[in-house]
């Protein structure tokens, strides 16, 4: 952890809401404000705002951006038309996962790929590292702009009337520019927490403005408390913790963010092999099957007796009031419906294998369902 950490251009507005703020990843992040359950029943109920400016925001243009930003992703980037994004992940050589990212081809045709904050300086030393024989130019926009995430049922309609331009036009990963107040910025539709929802970059200043408005129209503030509960729900996974450098992308079951058809990409060798092999562990979801103590990362699974893996993400459901988790567990003990005990403090509590999304919002009206 750095000596000193950073904050957001939001840090002040958190302060005056009464935010309890704590580390993360380098910055000081809110947690919560009203609690930890309201704030994630705001969004999946009404709508809710939610600072991400800490997320990793690299530009990357030049001749050969887009060339460049499909050999370090797996994901099909060539194929990206303007105004859209792709999920997919960064991998080393070896096929272990370096991040998740978004990468974004913006409605001028410049590239942007969204980091995780944890790994801002990994990626962006990465990508300076295998720049050589690519006409290209990589800027680091994260501290020159900010990113609120607005997430929830009412948050195209609440949006529309908003910002100078209607965005519910907007298919999932989609993204336009945004003009307000005579400030250009981004929108795109994607997010984190399984609801429709947009994500706004804005340059720095205008952040609280944006942010004060956002709240005077009846938006809930939430922190990384309800984003956690809410991403788990979604069965969206976070790096550090469900995957990592140890992890490849067939063991996390992210194969569908692989574009094995396509041009080459760093990892692409090793990740051809292991998927001949098969993966000899799968990150699994799994549900208690009676109430007891609530599993958590680190804990023990268990199958008839012996250790089979551990868990990963865990926390008590608010919509579907009860815990849940993910894990990593031998492929043999992998299956959907299989029953499995996790020890939590010296208990063996009972789950059952179950398949992702624990919860799933209903498709957005009008446009195709994309996955994420």
């Amino acid at each position: 952890m750095p000596a000193t950490l950073s904050r957001t251009p939001l840090y002040q507005a958190h302060i005056q809401l009464g935010a309890r703020i704590a580390p993360f990843a380098g910055w000081e992040m809110p947690v919560q404000y009203r609690g930890i359950v309201a704030e994630h029943r705001a969004v999946r109920t009404s709508w809710g705002i939610f600072d991400v400016s800490h997320m990793g925001r690299i530009n990357v243009s030049g001749a050969d951006a887009v060339a460049f930003l499909d050999w370090i992703a797996t994901a099909d980037i060539a194929g990206l038309l303007d105004g859209r994004a792709r999920y997919g992940v960064v991998c080393q050589e070896d096929g272990g996962i370096l991040d998740d990212v978004v990468v974004l081809r913006k409605p001028d045709g410049e590239m942007l790929m969204v980091c995780n904050a944890s790994n801002r300086s990994t990626i962006l030393e990465w990508l300076q590292s295998r720049r050589f024989g690519f006409d290209v130019d990589i800027d680091d926009d994260t501290e020159k702009t900010a990113m609120i995430a607005v997430q929830g049922k009412e948050s195209a309609a609440q949006l529309d009337v908003l910002l100078n331009g209607p965005v519910s036009p907007l298919r999932r990963f989609g993204a336009a520019e945004l003009l307000w107040q005579g400030e250009r910025g981004l929108a795109s539709r994607t997010g984190y927490c399984g609801e429709d929802g947009f994500e706004l970059v804005v340059q720095a200043h205008v952040a609280p403005k944006l942010w004060a408005v956002l709240l005077d129209a009846g938006a809930t503030p939430c922190g990384l408390g309800a984003r956690d509960s809410l991403r788990l729900e979604a069965g969206l996974l976070l790096y550090g913790n469900d995957i990592d450098a140890t992890t490849t992308p067939l063991e996390a079951g992210l194969e569908r963010f692989v574009a094995w058809d396509g041009a080459e990409f760093v990892g692409k060798d090793a990740l051809l092999e292991a998927r001949r092999r098969g993966p000899a562990r799968k990150l699994v979801a799994f549900s208690a099957l009676a109430r007891g103590p609530i599993p958590r990362h680190g804990h023990l699974i268990f199958h008839e007796g012996r250790q089979v893996g551990s868990v990963t993400s865990g926390g008590f459901s608010p919509t579907v009031a009860t815990a849940i988790g993910l894990g990593y567990v031998g492929a043999e003990d992998s299956a959907t419906g299989a029953h499995l005990e996790v020890e939590v403090r010296g208990v063996r509590v009972a789950v059952e294998v179950v398949d992702l999304p624990f919860y799933k919002k209903k498709p957005l009206q009008g446009g195709p369902k994309e996955a994420r």
